[in-house]
């Protein structure tokens, strides 16, 4: 069935089961008699059932909710159809229903971990759940991997208060920890409602699920384990994401998204040992634009593989240049997405790229996120850090201190240089406490025969003291800000000559 003869059969459906219908048979019974006498009397008696039948009504009406308790899954055109049905009842009792939409954060990781299987039975508990909280006549429905849909039988009260009411009761039940295989799993769930009050009196399901969507969308955005209503600000807010979604993949085939790069410095020469490619977006109207404002439409877009070609691509053709230019820079540091991490081919693309700009291995280094190390058991994501590793690529662990990485898969992993996050930087010349934690950092990192790099270096007393404590390299503001490719070569030109007639700068031990 095409969405527009969908479409069209919940608009009949809609119009032969409202309240309206009661009151127009008599009169159209008694028209047809006066105007066409018995034979049109006939044709109206038949054929107002056949149009009911045909646009579904008795399929849903003789279910009266027990449809859905049979059916566990549906599609987005079968959710809006029940939402359809939801609001005729609704009506027909003069009274008001909801649409609540819940997104599972955490099944996916039970997959990996568990298998199938176990995600199987993780998404039919849930489901499971919901039905033992509702009433007869309500619907819990699965409509995707880790999204279900709840609709509410006709109520007489269903303010704001009491839909937050159902939503936090669901929430909760669907939180309680689970336990697969002698191991407990948390799974944390988002919400997002709309009571039909809220809607137009003629609204229709599509118009309802649409609402709850939004506002699903708002408590993802704001999760984890969110509750959101849907209101008419709602509608804005996501227009302008819609707006933004649609530009930022435009500009990055325009080439308006590309890498500038940071400098890094070994603190025991004063040299630059290294950059960082960092992502900007450098807008016609709007100036350059940071990554924290477009990368979440770009991962809604499913748009961050291809933006990981262009920097890498960007990157090594930079990299290629300063070389030509007699520019030294050891290596170049590229920030890997878990979608690239996952990606099979992802060592042999690396390695012909290498091959196409004529670079080795260890002029790319390869930065990974903590929280991936931390939280992942996927054998691909391994497998591809322990082969770019082992091709001659320097791994770097990103926003170290914020994933709480194990000693173990810092070794399984291959890691060569801890790059410790800039929360623990902060204020290390002034502040005692962060002081002995960068002290651990660094001894740990030393027995290990780990590199380190410090984030997020501000000042010049901060330099300093990292310097002494010994950790191997910085990068931050207070050394330099992103800059694109050719201003990058005039900085780098300058600070060797800076540094051509200054001491290098020694280290204590503190």
């Amino acid at each position: 069935m095409t969405a527009q003869t969908s479409k069209m059969r919940r608009r009949l459906r809609q119009s032969l089961l409202g309240p309206h219908v009661l009151a127009f048979l008599p009169a159209l019974a008694l028209a047809a008699f006066w105007l066409g006498g018995e034979t049109l009397l006939l044709g109206v008696a038949l054929g107002i059932p056949l149009l009911f039948a045909l646009s579904g009504g008795f399929a849903f009406g003789a279910s009266d909710g027990g449809l859905t308790r049979q059916l566990d899954l549906t599609d987005s055109h079968g959710l809006i159809e029940l939402a359809d049905l939801a609001l005729a009842r609704a009506r027909l009792a003069q009274m008001s229903t909801a649409c609540f939409l819940i997104e599972a954060d955490g099944i996916a990781a039970l997959e990996r971990r568990h298998g199938e299987v176990a995600a199987r039975g993780a998404r039919d508990l849930l489901l499971g759940r919901l039905r033992s909280l509702l009433r007869d006549g309500d619907t819990a429905i699965r409509t995707g991997d880790i999204r279900y849909a709840v609709l509410l039988a006709p109520n007489l009260r269903l303010d704001l208060e009491s839909l937050l009411q159902i939503a936090n009761r669901l929430q909760a039940t669907l939180e309680e920890p689970t336990i697969f295989d002698g191991i407990t799993q948390y799974i944390s769930v988002s919400v997002g409602f709309c009571g039909s009050p809220r809607l137009p009196h003629n609204a229709m399901g599509e118009q309802l699920v649409d609402a709850a969507t939004t506002a699903l969308a708002e408590a993802l955005a704001n999760g984890p384990s969110a509750v959101r209503a849907w209101s008419d600000s709602m509608r804005t807010a996501r227009t302008a994401r819609q707006s933004l979604r649609n530009e930022v993949a435009r500009a990055l085939e325009n080439g308006q998204i590309q890498p500038w790069y940071q400098p890094q410095l070994c603190t025991s020469t004063g040299r630059v040992s290294g950059v960082e490619a960092l992502a900007r977006w450098i807008h016609p109207d709007r100036g350059v634009i940071a990554p924290a404002q477009f990368f979440r439409a770009l991962e809604d877009n499913g748009r961050m593989d291809r933006l990981g070609e262009i920097i890498l691509n960007h990157t090594l053709s930079a990299l290629r240049s300063w070389d030509k230019a007699g520019v030294e820079i050891p290596r170049v540091g590229v920030n890997f997405s878990m979608n690239e991490l996952r990606n099979p081919k992802l060592v042999d693309r690396i390695k012909w790229e290498l091959d196409r700009f004529d670079l080795t291995p260890d002029r790319l280094g390869i930065e990974v996120l903590e929280t991936v190390i931390a939280e992942t058991d996927d054998g691909i994501v391994v497998r591809n850090i322990a082969g770019l590793s082992k091709l001659g690529c320097q791994v770097d662990l990103d926003d170290f201190g914020t994933g709480h990485a194990s000693i173990t898969s810092l070794r399984r992993f291959a890691i060569a240089r801890l790059k410790i996050d800039r929360s623990f930087v902060s204020q290390v010349d002034r502040d005692e406490e962060q002081r002995r934690m960068i002290a651990a950092i660094l001894g740990m990192a030393d027995r290990l025969g780990l590199e380190t790099l410090a984030e997020g270096v501000e000042s010049l007393g901060e330099h300093a003291l990292l310097s002494q404590l010994g950790c191997d390299h910085v990068q931050g503001f207070g050394i330099a800000r992103p800059m694109p490719k050719d201003q990058l070569a005039e900085w780098v030109t300058d600070h060797n000559l800076r540094i051509a007639e200054t001491p290098t700068l020694g280290r204590n031990t503190i």
